[in-house]
């Protein structure tokens, strides 16, 4: 089978309907340099993913800090624009639409809630102007009905319609992620990229908002993609599950097959850095200890950009990009280990 059947395959379910879609996606940040501020290189930070996101379902992805997952998260919309490749949301391709264009279909159906709840919303404004901001931006609703669907939301996300007219900084850290998650609901969105979304809070606050998401997924028929670097939110929350490293994506399968018999080296290095708790007599899981540093997405390594940390490396890893295959039913892996 070739790299570019397999590609076409890439998260390929029957009988889903897919919402967004991502081929060959790529975005590169260039490095300057002189007086002039000649490129002189570029920051590979999402290089080369195909990726299907089917409607209703929570799709995660994990990764070390720098591997690109918010940075494709961020282009998948349009934050950051794309150096190369193709993203189509419900069939049309939105990869050179035209900004006003994107704000007016696309953007009021993919919102995005961010990590830091502190930094996203507008210490100067109070609650009701945060919320109803989108209403304003797309000339929707009269001002009385504005203020009815703000208090409306509030209530969604468990905060009392009273709060309206408080600022931000006089609420909590779950509180203003709830804010900021009434927000992204505002404009009544088919899809939410979630960028981290619990990871300044603490844990048991982060099980609220965990389970929040969950109720208004289920009575909004939401799509979620789920940035997040533990592991343990990310079975809970998610119905597949995508690994990435330096850029591109290792392994993606849905949550039990990934958890339970994880293929690709780097996955099962991740997962087992996990702590469990351990019956009687139950023999202890090893700890696997990648050697090395995470190398530099502006000079990443040739072949599979995993092979200097891996421990099954070999000759062929040093040269050749794996590709990213079916190994079991809707289980893929990139991993020379793979190959007849």
């Amino acid at each position: 089978m070739t790299l570019a059947q397999n590609q076409t395959q890439i998260t390929d379910l029957p009988e889903k309907e897919t919402i967004l879609e991502l081929k060959q996606i790529r975005k590169h940040f260039p490095i300057k340099a002189g007086v002039f501020q000649k490129k002189v290189g570029a920051v590979k930070a999402v290089d080369g993913i195909d990726l299907k996101i089917y409607k209703g379902e929570t799709l995660g992805i994990v990764g070390e800090s720098g591997c690109g997952k918010s940075t494709l998260g961020r282009t998948m919309i349009r934050l950051y624009e794309p150096t190369d490749g193709q993203i189509f949301f419900k069939g049309q391709d939105i990869t050179r639409v035209s900004e006003s264009k994107l704000r007016q279909s696309t953007r009021k159906n993919i919102q995005m809630v961010f990590q830091d709840p502190f930094a996203s919303l507008n210490p100067r404004k109070t609650l009701r102007s945060i919320i109803k901001e989108p209403y304003k931006t797309h000339h929707l609703y009269s001002l009385k009905e504005r203020n009815e669907k703000v208090e409306q939301l509030l209530s969604k996300v468990g905060l009392h319609p009273s709060f309206a007219n408080r600022y931000p900084h006089e609420f909590s850290g779950g509180q203003r992620q709830r804010i900021g998650i009434a927000r992204a609901l505002a404009m009544n969105p088919d899809m939410i990229i979630a960028d981290e979304p619990v990871s300044a809070l603490d844990v048991s606050i982060q099980a609220q908002v965990i389970n929040l998401m969950e109720e208004l997924q289920e009575e909004f028929d939401l799509t979620y993609l789920f940035i997040s670097h533990d592991l343990s939110v990310v079975r809970h929350i998610s119905d597949r599950v995508g690994v990435m490293y330096l850029g591109k994506m290792m392994e993606l399968a849905d949550k039990h097959s990934l958890y339970d018999e994880p293929l690709h080296p780097y996955t099962q290095a991740l997962l087992s850095s996990v702590p469990v708790t351990r019956k009687k007599g139950q023999t202890k899981r090893e700890r696997i200890m990648l050697q090395g540093d995470l190398p530099s997405p502006a000079n990443p390594p040739k072949g599979c950009v995993f092979h200097t940390r891996c421990p099954h490396a070999k000759e062929i890893c040093k040269e050749k990009v794996p590709a990213f295959q079916e190994l079991k039913t809707n289980h893929f892996v990139a991993c020379h280990l793979y190959n007849a």
